[in-house]
């Protein structure tokens, strides 16, 4: 699994591009109030990784929790820029 970095490489450059998107679009449909989805699927991510049984999926885990838990701060940004 030599491409395994390539591979996360590639879905991290997708995930942030999808999470700008739905941030932008949730916030437009919604207001802040789905920063609480992200926060709680972030402290879930969180708990998978430091549970998951390989390295890998500790990583892919760990990501997703920063990027939900990131999602949480960029719902109130997006939510000041807009007006």
């Amino acid at each position: 699994m030599h491409y395994i970095g390539l591979l996360f490489g590639i879905y991290v450059f997708l995930t942030i591009g999808i999470y700008h998107y739905l941030i932008v679009a949730l916030e437009k449909r919604f207001g802040t109030w789905p920063w609480a989805a992200f926060l709680v699927i972030g402290l879930a991510c969180i708990y998978l990784a430091v549970t998951s049984a390989t390295e890998v999926g500790s990583m892919w885990w760990g990501y997703n929790s920063f990027v939900n838990l990131w999602s949480v701060k960029e719902m109130f940004d997006q939510h000041r820029r807009a007006q």
